[in-house]
């Protein structure tokens, strides 16, 4: 009977789907859980600290070129921002090629706590992936962009395929 059933129905397929699905579910709630236990910052504020420490954004950084880059809503941004300028790393001000407009800006405090981060990320970088090699590494990295690739592809008003009867 496993004959009539379409191939992207295949049960053996379907469940390796859903763990992979599953597994990247529960590895972005370790490193939430885990990024704030030990670095005292969630994985989107040290992302945030981490655009905006770049050379290229030292004088800021429009917002929504942030939130398209770091791939979050412009809501979630704001309510990370909101938090990162109450403890003073970031700020925002009025772009001046276009006043409507907002860039934000790592402040000298928050460069410095940027700065003392960093040797602690690298630590967590580093106990998370002993036991990979290197080769391991790159191989993953080009998975997870494959992946990153085909959900942003995905297209459910296509219509979802039905099992064949």
């Amino acid at each position: 009977m496993t004959e009539d059933i379409d191939p992207q129905y295949d049960q053996a397929v379907s469940a390796i789907h859903n763990r992979l699905f599953f597994r990247v579910f529960q590895v972005g709630n370790t490193l939430e859980r885990q990024a704030t236990r030990e670095l005292g910052v969630t994985p989107v504020q040290w992302s945030v600290l981490g655009a905006l420490s770049r050379p290229k954004v030292s004088e800021g950084m429009p917002f929504s070129e942030l939130a398209e880059y770091l791939v979050v809503s412009r809501q979630n941004l704001d309510g990370v921002l909101k938090r990162l300028e109450a403890d003073g790393h970031v700020r925002r001000i009025p772009d001046p090629a276009d006043r409507r407009a907002k860039l934000v800006l790592l402040t000298p405090p928050g460069r410095t706590f940027w700065n003392e981060l960093v040797p602690k990320i690298y630590e967590f970088y580093r106990q998370s992936l002993d036991g990979f090699r290197f080769d391991d590494k790159v191989s993953f990295v080009h998975f997870l962009n494959r992946l990153n690739d085909g959900m942003k592809a995905v297209d459910l008003s296509k219509g979802v395929a039905q099992p064949s009867k």
